[in-house]
């Protein structure tokens, strides 16, 4: 009778136990490139409560420490759970005070490691990291992508970014949830991976000007933005040079909504609505 008792009572302890299984508040795409003199990362500020755009002042770009721009999309709360990660990694570097700093490429690896780790434990951070930065004179960008099959069923991508500038070489990479990484020029997340990457692919150019960098960036975020739900029309971009981070103040794209497409969405679809 006892052993019984005691088993149910073990049993509804494992029953109890509840994980982050579905995003809730969640970032849309960001999209990030090489150019001639750095990194370059564009995101919009909206929030989304499921279907729903509750928030639309979300700052998304963050610098981390004397070398790293950390943007992301995906799980906010996971977001800031990172963020606080990464204040005390750069807190237990600083305290060293040896004249060294942590470069994007440590950080990165650091947070294929944390992100791996809590993907075991089946409590994973539902976003994706991407990673940029200068070393010895090369550049250098990539992609830690996250589980994208799985998203794509739930309904939700969830990304982040992380830019940094280190010893003269650029460094972007993208992390994900489950740990998986590859390097590229450009990277972008969310639908973003669908309908910026073909545009950037196109018109990218490793001797990009800061001036083209942005003006390709614009370009992408208007097609997300005509294109997306969950993208919003304010935007922030950032860039990180040998000299630190900048990020822009939040502004507004020129938008034409009188293409007949937009007006007669449904023309020459069978079965629509």
């Amino acid at each position: 009778m006892e052993s019984n008792q005691a088993k149910n009572s073990l049993l509804s302890s494992h029953d109890n136990i509840q994980r982050t299984q579905y995003p809730y508040v969640t970032g849309t795409s960001v999209v990030a490139l090489k150019y001639k003199d750095g990194i370059l990362m564009a995101s919009d500020m909206g929030g989304s409560y499921g279907s729903t755009l509750r928030y639309k002042s979300v700052e998304r770009l963050k610098p981390i420490g004397k070398h790293s721009l950390l943007g992301a999309s995906g799980e906010l709360s996971d977001f800031q759970e990172i963020l606080r990660y990464l204040d005390e990694l750069i807190l237990y570097d600083n305290m060293w005070d040896d004249g060294n700093s942590l470069g994007p490429k440590e950080v990165h690896n650091y947070l294929t490691r944390v992100m791996y780790n809590r993907r075991n434990k089946f409590d994973p951070l539902w976003n994706t990291l991407v990673l940029g930065g200068v070393k010895n004179g090369q550049k250098y960008l990539g992609m830690v992508s996250h589980c994208y099959i799985f998203m794509q069923v739930s309904g939700n991508e969830l990304y982040a970014f992380l830019v940094g500038f280190d010893n003269d070489t650029v460094v972007t990479v993208q992390v994900s949830m489950i740990g998986v990484n590859f390097e590229d020029d450009h990277v972008a997340t969310g639908f973003g991976n669908h309908l910026a990457r073909p545009i950037l692919r196109d018109e990218w150019h490793e001797n990009l000007s800061y001036e083209e960098g942005v003006k390709l960036l614009e370009k992408c975020m208007l097609v997300l933005l005509y294109r997306d739900r969950s993208a919003v029309n304010k935007l922030q971009i950032a860039k990180i040079t040998e000299e630190g981070v900048t990020i822009s103040q939040p502004y507004s794209l020129k938008t034409f909504w009188g293409f007949s497409a937009f007006q007669n969405p449904t023309v020459g679809a069978e079965g629509s609505w």
